[in-house]
């Protein structure tokens, strides 16, 4: 799908550009702490996050999300998405907002990287 000059992304573009990059791996909140299912777990330490990307939705205020794209110390890459708010679809929203404020964020550009 060609992408036109300031056309934004959307999340299903995102996602399948990660999901050709090997960058699919979900960082899942779980007690605490990131876990991208692999028997690992991950703290805000050892993270840093390298893009954010914001969906809206043009109809359903529901539909908005927030897409992290996430890098571990250890070199694994993927992602952990959230909705808006009142929308959010974390059990412990404000341990999962908490998590998130603490990771590092990169001031590198990923943009080249999701070119549609």
């Amino acid at each position: 799908m060609e992408k036109k000059q300031g056309e934004m992304a959307t999340l299903l573009q995102v996602m399948e550009a990660l999901r050709m990059r090997k960058m699919d791996n979900e960082f899942r909140w779980e007690d605490g702490t990131f876990n991208a299912g692999r028997g690992k777990t991950y703290a805000p330490e050892d993270l840093t996050i390298i893009k954010t990307y914001r969906f809206e939705g043009e109809s359903d205020p529901s539909d908005s999300s927030i897409l992290y794209i996430i890098e571990a110390n250890d070199g694994l890459k993927g992602y952990s998405i959230d909705a808006y708010g009142v929308y959010s679809n974390h059990d412990n929203e404000e341990g999962y907002d908490n998590f998130i404020r603490l990771i590092k964020v990169s001031d590198r550009d990923e943009q080249l990287l999701f070119e549609l």
